[in-house]
């Protein structure tokens, strides 16, 4: 970033920082018509825009005045091969996760850190030393930043101290005193700032699935809000996003069953979020390679809310001694639709193959695998992808 000609936001966090950062980018494209001009009604709009200047004398309202607008980091391509192609007025929009933090020494203008829960412990170590590269995307902002956090999350929140700018907040939980952000009334999500609250959308016309995704929208909703990229630009980059390949994505329905492809989820905590994103019987594959997390929690959730686990995987053993052996000649103690059972497998695809015998008419057939894919896979996303394949071969 130190060479970007442009005002820049950084998003990064342990989960949500592709759909999030997805998100500020349409929002960013919607904010200009085919001209690269912001269109009459949406200029009326921007009285909520804040007046502090950003680093380089950037106005937030220049942010939009341009055609342009990056979007890459950890995701898409790199920055390197657009900052030829930038303005002063284009805006970059970057994912970023904790391996790039540790080697960086600017921090953008606007920088969000959605939640901060355990991961990749097998590169850091332990979760303090997670928790710092994470708080680096704040360490070199300076008084005429922003900072975007996620209230609800304890290790986000708790990084306020280190904010030198602007603070703005994301959550269900209530707003500070004096607090500027998002925030859900009645259903309803709202931007405070300074002068005033303005609605944005009702949750019902959210296309995603589960809490984490709301927290989601709210996020990027706050982050534009922040960039002052105007409110009807928001609402339109909201509209009809159905969310991000190989997040909670439904893959087809097959027997009675709908199969949704989660391979993004290789930490126990994405797991946990994509169990909650339903109310259907479960058909949980989980497995692949363990990065030192705890599974302990996600257990007791599997419990309480899956009715048929398929293990596969480096990580399988370890998952099966969270999951506790079930006592013999006692059933599980358990609160889900029918009785609990669970299979051991191999491979992903002799999973698929029993996760299709043991799904009923109704369920939820779940691949979340709370592991990372590298034990039998290049990454998650080619493990989604033979997923996919595998799952579209069911006859």
């Amino acid at each position: 970033m130190e060479i970007v000609p442009c005002p820049t936001i950084g998003i990064t966090g342990s989960a949500g920082k592709t759909t999030t950062t997805t998100l500020v980018g349409r929002m960013a494209r919607k904010a200009k018509d085919e001209s690269g001009k912001m269109k009459d009604e949406e200029r009326a709009d921007l009285s909520f825009i804040p007046s502090t200047p950003l680093r380089a004398g950037l106005h937030p309202s220049s942010f939009i005045s341009h055609p342009s607008s990056f979007v890459g980091g950890n995701i898409g391509d790199p920055l390197l091969n657009y900052v030829d192609d930038m303005q002063p007025d284009t805006l970059a929009i970057l994912e970023i996760s904790s391996f790039q933090l540790e080697q960086m020494t600017i921090s953008a203008n606007i920088a969000a850190v959605l939640n901060v829960t355990p991961n990749h412990l097998d590169r850091h170590g332990t979760m303090a030393a997670y928790t710092a590269a994470k708080a680096r995307i704040l360490q070199f902002q300076t008084g005429q930043d922003t900072a975007i956090l996620g209230r609800d999350d304890p290790g986000a929140w708790n990084l306020r101290a280190e904010v030198r700018g602007r603070l703005y907040s994301f959550g269900f939980s209530p707003m500070p005193a004096g607090g500027q952000g998002t925030f859900v009334r009645q259903g309803v999500i709202y931007l405070r700032t300074k002068d005033g609250e303005t609605a944005v959308l009702d949750e019902a016309d959210i296309q995603l699935r589960g809490n984490h995704n709301r927290l989601n929208v709210q996020a990027a909703c706050a982050i534009a809000c922040a960039a002052g990229i105007p409110v009807a630009a928001i609402q339109a980059g909201i509209q009809d996003f159905h969310g991000v390949a190989h997040r909670l994505e439904l893959v087809r329905e097959w027997n009675g069953a709908r199969w949704y492809n989660d391979s993004i989820a290789t930490t126990p905590e994405r797991t946990l979020a994509a169990i909650r994103a339903f109310d259907e019987p479960i058909v949980l594959l989980l497995g692949g390679r363990d990065k030192d997390l705890p599974w302990e929690e996600l257990a007791a959730l599997v419990h309480e809310r899956v009715d048929h686990v398929v293990l596969f995987g480096e990580a399988a053993e370890k998952i099966n001694a969270a999951l506790g052996a079930p006592v013999p000649g006692q059933p599980p103690q358990y609160g889900g639709k029918r009785p609990y059972t669970l299979a051991r497998c191999s491979s992903l695809k002799e999973a698929v193959q029993a996760a299709a015998y043991a799904a009923e008419p109704g369920d939820v057939v779940l691949l979340s695998p709370g592991g990372t894919s590298f034990d039998e896979f290049r990454d998650f996303e080619e493990r989604g992808e033979v997923f996919r394949t595998w799952v579209s071969e069911l006859s």
